[in-house]
């Protein structure tokens, strides 16, 4: 079996669990990040409770790699440096300001087809359109909306665990070959 390449863009935060679960899963992972913490990448490879996966031999650590969404050339540059062929999946975190040049980017490290997972916070979809068209055509999108928890008449925005698990469920839909849609992680109130 060949190794399987993940880049995950804003894994080292609320992404950190579908980082880690990726890891746990075989995957080799590469972690962009504006702000690399020693550590951060090995508590990303451990299972819920802080231990390794005792099913499968330890797991590789994530790759974090310094970066800046401002600077989209310069951070493929040092995710080509430390990948070891093609990324296989593609997870994205990216605030819809650097989005689009950091995406075009990144897609010549993609493998052909290579399926890709965009999240979204609820600020980055439109009242009226929605969420925005996927950005590199030829890859096979799942889009994650992150909305907030309603408990009575107040409300609280998404725990990580509730984001990594609904990010985890698009990825399993995108290595699964299923369609592109969108798909909603809790309430988001401006969109239908």
């Amino acid at each position: 079996m060949s190794e399987r390449m993940a880049l995950v863009l804003g894994g080292t935060g609320m992404l950190a669990g579908c980082a880690g679960a990726l890891v746990a899963d075989g995957w080799k992972v590469v972690l962009p990040s504006r702000r690399p913490r020693f550590g951060l990448a090995a508590r990303a490879a451990l299972g819920p409770r802080g231990q390794l996966p005792t099913t499968r031999p330890p797991a590789e650590r994530p790759r974090e790699v310094a970066a800046d969404w401002a600077r989209p050339e310069e951070l493929a540059e040092r995710v080509r440096a430390v990948l070891d062929g093609p990324a296989g999946l593609l997870v994205a975190w990216v605030h819809s300001t650097y989005r689009d040049p950091v995406l075009r980017a990144v897609e010549p490290l993609l493998a052909p087809s290579a399926p890709v997972v965009e999240v979204h916070d609820s600020g980055a979809v439109h009242p009226v359109h929605g969420v925005r068209e996927p950005v590199l055509d030829g890859h096979p999108t799942q889009q994650v909306v992150l909305g907030h928890v309603r408990h009575g008449s107040t409300t609280r925005w998404l725990s990580h665990e509730e984001v990594s698990a609904g990010v985890l469920a698009a990825v399993r839909r995108a290595l699964d070959g299923r369609p592109p849609s969108t798909h909603q992680v809790g309430e988001v109130d401006r969109w239908g």
